[in-house]
């Protein structure tokens, strides 16, 4: 492997996990696009991404620990973000987290109230990007990631060159 993507990995994954989550909440906070259930959840990997890295980072001894606990992150951002994208080609058909929300519903004024929220389905796609949607773009930023996250633990256990 390339030494100076291996002495810049926890530069290098730190910037796209911070970008990644600075640009979601640009998209919802700056240009008003509401995200839907999974568009949040695929959020959670960056963020412990975030965690791990500066642990990492703060704690060299257990590089090791960090760098699998970080492959697996990476693997789980991959696997929900290829779900969310079959949902939105219409491979696989929504789950109860994009449809539905706990609401107490006992009262008539509960049920108005409700009809008032605004949900968001996770087969319709809001916001594209040459036109791609984000979520294709978080299944090929989870899958580099996951990709270099293999590819340093290896080298750095002597398994390969």
């Amino acid at each position: 492997m390339n030494n100076l993507i291996k002495k810049n990995y926890f530069k290098i994954l730190f910037t796209i996990n911070i970008l990644a989550l600075f640009i979601a909440y640009f998209i919802q906070y700056a240009l008003g696009y509401q995200p839907c259930s999974l568009c949040l959840v695929e959020r959670v990997p960056y963020a412990l991404a975030i965690i791990i890295l500066i642990l990492w980072h703060t704690f060299k001894k257990d590089q090791i620990f960090y760098n699998i606990l970080l492959t697996q992150v990476f693997a789980f951002s991959v696997l929900i973000s290829l779900y969310h994208l079959g949902i939105e080609q219409g491979i696989m058909n929504e789950s109860s987290l994009c449809t539905s929300k706990n609401i107490d519903l006992t009262t008539k004024e509960d049920i108005l109230n409700s009809l008032e929220i605004l949900r968001i389905s996770c087969k319709d796609v809001a916001f594209r990007f040459f036109g791609f949607s984000l979520t294709t773009y978080n299944v090929l930023i989870s899958f580099f990631m996951f990709i270099i996250s293999i590819k340093v633990f290896l080298v750095n256990n002597g398994i390969k060159k």
